[in-house]
């Protein structure tokens, strides 16, 4: 059967295609070769919050900050925490994702997709789910195809890491039970997640970050006080270091790691039960055929795109991490639609990041929207910033628990809001403020003379953004 749509792949970008093009009535197919839901529902977001929020909830129960209130937690059920997890899994995916596919009506084809053909006329041959052997080869033709394969963790090329085996983000949150320790590569979003994750639950965490300083890519401030947040929950990092070498140590009974570090010139020697690298993934092109139909891929393996996303063939177009663009869910499902759009009505869509959020779901959390300090020094802005340290904050004052900041970045003169950047419990709800200040180009006294609830982490903007003004830390508590 010949198809107005063809999509490679089946999580938010590959679903929002299908239902922006059933939305148009067109005929629409889908091919996926394994669990049905993409990366989102089966292996991230989903699966790595809900153990997080369990972590946080014994995390509570042992952080005695209130006095006259005495609590506690005893050992981890992980094989009952682990099964919780599975069937919240399974039941937003067929909620989500199967129970979507039957109301749109476009068809799912279980299989390894392969283009096949030329360019003039690309086609995708499916093998079977068992790979083909005595399985049926399905001839799948559509006007336009959708490349939305995803990303997978990927490793560095660490000396001996391949040979010794590791716990990626995906496995770590299978493991049947808790390890004593873990050394976790890479200070990143996922590291810091899964590091205070199993922290939380026990385990004897030592996080290794190759850059001089952890979350790299959000502002100093903000990685110098999470720094402080991890040792306060028994994390060790070290930064500035590069693995040099990974080897199974034969001492220790059932396995364990040896890891070599080179800290600045000074060799440390970590122990661990287990490694988890969490050094970001990789696009899933590999084994695709898109040589055979001219398209191009970059070197990470990225399909290459125009502006519209559509790739070197005016025909079959990429959407979500494969393209290498910024790796969330909202923005794969922004994709997904743009692309039906440019491929069927010519609407010449294009992706606007400059509001794009981002949450490390870390506790508390990192979330920021917007530039940094650096980012504006590079495009030329003439910016100043200004720091709030949650101290002064009167919602982080009651409940006793003051680490964390918001800083926000303003262009000098005019005031025009360019950046926010917070360290906060609820940073993630919060943001969502900054996102739409900066899209409708408020300046910090816009912010500032806005109403803002009082006894609220969302206060932190207003008076962050009074601080381009006035001192807020003389101000009375309820002072605006």
């Amino acid at each position: 059967m010949r198809y107005d749509l063809a999509i490679v792949g089946s999580g938010g970008a590959a679903f929002a295609a299908a239902i922006a093009a059933r939305r148009r009535g067109l005929a629409t197919v889908m091919v996926e070769r394994a669990t049905l839901g993409g990366t989102c529902v089966n292996t991230g977001c989903v699966p790595s919050k809900a153990l997080l929020a369990a972590a946080e909830a014994r995390q509570v129960a042992v952080d005695r900050r209130f006095p006259g209130i005495t609590t506690g937690a005893g050992p981890v059920d992980v094989a009952a925490l682990m099964g919780a997890k599975r069937d919240l899994v399974e039941a937003l995916r067929a909620e989500k994702y199967v129970d979507v596919a039957v109301a749109y009506g476009f068809r799912i084809v279980r299989g390894t997709a392969r283009f096949v053909g030329d360019a003039e006329a690309p086609a995708l041959e499916v093998a079977s789910a068992d790979g083909g052997a005595g399985g049926e080869t399905v001839r799948v033709e559509a006007a336009h195809y959708v490349v939305a394969t995803g990303s997978t963790p990927s490793a560095p090329p660490i000396d001996g890491l391949a040979d010794a085996g590791y716990l990626t983000s995906t496995t770590a949150m299978e493991l049947d039970e808790l390890p004593a320790s873990m050394v976790v590569i890479g200070g990143g979003a996922v590291g810091l997640e899964q590091a205070q994750l199993f922290a939380r639950l026990g385990v004897e965490v030592t996080i290794v970050e190759v850059l001089d300083r952890l979350a790299p890519s959000e502002e100093p401030e903000i990685s110098r006080a999470l720094a402080g947040i991890l040792a306060d929950d028994g994390i060790e990092v070290v930064t500035g270091a590069a693995i040099t070498s990974v080897r199974r140590d034969g001492r220790r009974e059932g396995g364990g790691y040896r890891v070599i570090v080179d800290a600045g010139g000074e060799t440390l020697r970590l122990s661990a039960e287990q490694l988890l690298a969490a050094t970001g993934r990789r696009p899933v092109t590999d084994r695709l055929g898109l040589d055979a139909v001219g398209v191009k891929t970059d070197e990470a393996g990225a399909v290459v795109v125009d502006e519209y996303l559509r790739s070197a063939n005016p025909r079959i177009w990429a959407a979500g991490d494969v393209t290498g663009d910024p790796q969330f869910v909202y923005v794969a499902a922004a994709h997904g639609a743009l692309v039906v759009d440019n491929a069927f009505e010519g609407a010449g869509r294009t992706v606007d990041y400059t509001h794009l959020p981002r949450v490390t779901f870390t506790s508390p959390a990192v979330a920021a929207v917007g530039l940094t300090d650096a980012q504006a020094a590079r495009q030329g802005l003439d910016c100043e910033s200004r720091v709030l340290p949650l101290e002064y904050l009167p919602r982080a004052i009651v409940n006793r628990d003051t680490r964390g900041l918001v800083k926000l970045v303003a262009e000098r003169g005019t005031g025009r809001l360019r950046g926010v950047h917070l360290l906060a419990e609820g940073a993630g709800d919060v943001i969502l403020a900054g996102v739409y200040a900066i899209r409708s180009g408020m300046t910090v006294a816009d912010i500032a003379d806005t109403w803002s609830p009082y006894l609220t982490t969302a206060e932190a903007l207003k008076l962050a953004a009074q601080t381009f003004t006035r001192d807020v830390t003389k101000l009375s508590c309820c002072a605006t």
